[in-house]
């Protein structure tokens, strides 16, 4: 069993922490909230003091963090993950952030005579909890079968997707996705209700066609309970579209969609909702139309 670090413990790092803990590794921990940190440790992690001090003390270094300053900072700023882990150190960022970024980390790691991948992952909070996140992972191909059986305790699907900022660029391709589909089904719901037709009805007869999806399945029936209660919030949503555009724009890659979805989640942000559920898009539209979606 290892020895590993966990930085960043949120709505995403505190369950999959634990799952490491719960599967016999030793984890040193550290975040900005201390009551995250306190929660983990009463699971049975160690609490460490800083960054710097959870690097010095374990060979392998995770971290969850929620932009791509903050992985900068955490890793190659003053006191950072880079200034303290010994040579050959193991560092796996799980955030979400820039593929660029990940590219000029993952230079920096290498002068330093440390490895490191990008293993960004997908299935929210429920996926967290229960273990079955998906995770793409960019790299070297030796370095994720090294890392291989940590990501098999925390997730279901891992996929090696190329070299390092590769996991960051699926990732993109994938938010791309779900934002997507949220406006759909925001769409679809929002027309239904108005136009007189219960909206459950509407959820099951598109689950069960060629309009089926993992989102409709998931938040479908929590939008008809109203419960916004976030799985990801809509800010990190905002933030990975503000990515993948960007991400678009570097490649010469036109998504006219994106955009479209990432003002309309700015406009909860605008609104005060940054930190509903990003399934929450659904109450831009209903202002619009004047209707509100709801189970009997």
């Amino acid at each position: 069993m290892a020895t590993i670090g966990f930085i960043g413990l949120g709505i995403m790092g505190r369950p999959m922490s634990k799952h490491l803990i719960n599967a016999g590794h030793t984890l040193v921990v550290y975040d900005i909230v201390p009551a995250a940190v306190a929660d983990v440790v009463a699971a049975g992690a160690q609490a460490g003091t800083s960054v710097a001090d959870v690097a010095a003390r374990t060979p392998i270094i995770i971290t969850m963090l929620p932009d791509s300053p903050d992985v900068q900072k955490v890793l190659a700023g003053p006191d950072g993950v880079f200034s303290a882990a010994k040579k050959g150190s193991l560092i796996i960022d799980m955030s979400t952030i820039s593929p660029v970024v990940t590219r000029q980390l993952a230079e920096q790691a290498e002068k330093l005579g440390l490895r490191i991948l990008d293993a960004p992952v997908s299935g929210g909070e429920r996926g967290a909890i229960d273990a079955t996140l998906s995770i793409m992972v960019g790299g070297p191909a030796e370095l994720f079968q090294e890392a291989l059986p940590l990501f098999q305790i925390m997730g279901k699907t891992i996929v090696h997707v190329g070299g390092n900022g590769a996991g960051q660029v699926v990732k993109a391709c994938n938010q791309i996705m779900v934002a997507m589909q949220m406006e759909a089904m925001a769409e679809a719901l929002v027309l239904g209700t108005k136009a007189g037709v219960d909206p459950a009805k509407i959820i099951e007869v598109l689950t069960g066609g060629y309009a089926r999806s993992r989102v409709m399945e998931v938040r479908g029936p929590e939008i008809l309970k109203r419960n916004f209660k976030p799985g990801f919030k809509v800010n990190l949503h905002y933030k990975d579209l503000n990515i993948a555009l960007a991400t678009g724009s570097e490649y010469g890659v036109p998504l006219p969609g994106t955009a479209l979805v990432h003002e309309l989640f700015g406009a909860m942000k605008v609104a005060g909702r940054g930190d509903y559920d990003h399934s929450g898009i659904i109450t831009i539209l209903e202002e619009l139309a004047k209707v509100e979606v709801r189970g009997t």
